[in-house]
């Protein structure tokens, strides 16, 4: 039985985006689609480099006439350098928002869909709490510096379920449709539940039966028996369902969420 999960988001980088561009800005930098966002809806996606690396993950929202961006507190300067560095003749503002916020996650799905809300609530989890940890690990929800960096792509994470390829172009635009067409993905980041208490180091590396250096962990959490992981895998290797050894121990690959 999965129990509702408050997440504490305080924390996190939060700007107000506002001005006669703010469309068209946001619609050129990220791979979110703005101009489709209703009021009071939003959306994951990244930030790109020209060469469609990932420079960070973001939730962007409408509210009213502004758009809210959000990220994780580690990457707060960095995006809003980058606004700031792609802001060059735009009529776009930038306007930081302190104060308590949080999620609710009622199950796995939530983690990627839930919406940021604005103000405290007396039952919130720091994201680090093993209770969160696991629906977030269950969900692929990405932490930045961890499970995905400046190496990878965004159809290599669960991110790839957020690109619209029918949206203008963006920054990062044209080597991602192009994997897209070709469906060639090298890797992709996949769960695993394995055997045993103890936990992964980052980096630990994955065998698979066809592979032996089939992936890498890049996150774990302790779950009553087992452990939970997240991990990239090769190609030739991520099938749901099938069996690989994670530091001598068995471990099932799963797609996201479960």
């Amino acid at each position: 039985m999965t129990t509702t999960v408050i997440v504490d988001r305080t924390s996190w980088g939060r700007l107000r985006v506002t001005g006669g561009d703010r469309v068209r800005f946001l619609q050129g930098l990220t791979t979110v689609n703005c101009e489709q966002l209703a009021d009071g809806g939003h959306g994951w996606g990244a930030i790109l480099s020209p060469k469609g690396r990932v420079l960070a993950i973001i939730d962007v929202a409408r509210i009213g006439e502004a758009f809210v961006i959000a990220c994780e507190p580690e990457i707060t300067d960095k995006v809003k350098a980058l606004f700031e560095r792609y802001a060059v003749m735009d009529d776009v503002t930038f306007e930081p928002i302190t104060g308590p916020a949080h999620q609710i996650w009622e199950n796995a799905v939530d983690v990627w869909r839930a919406p940021i809300i604005e103000g405290s609530n007396d039952h919130s989890r720091d994201d680090r709490e093993p209770q969160v940890e696991h629906m977030r690990i269950r969900a692929g929800f990405l932490r930045y510096g961890v499970d995905v960096g400046e190496d990878n792509f965004p159809f290599e994470t669960p991110i790839t379920q957020f690109l619209d390829y029918g949206k203008g172009c963006y920054v990062g635009q044209e080597p991602v449709f192009r994997v897209h067409a070709q469906g060639n993905s090298a890797k992709t980041l996949r769960g695993f539940v394995v055997d045993g208490q103890a936990p992964l180091a980052h980096g630990a590396g994955i065998k698979h039966p066809a592979k032996d250096n089939a992936g890498v962990v890049t996150s774990s959490v302790i779950d009553g028996d087992t452990t939970l992981a997240l991990g990239y895998l090769h190609r030739t290797c991520w099938t749901p369902g099938e069996n690989v050894e994670i530091d001598g121990r068995r471990a099932v690959v799963h797609e996201f969420p479960w």
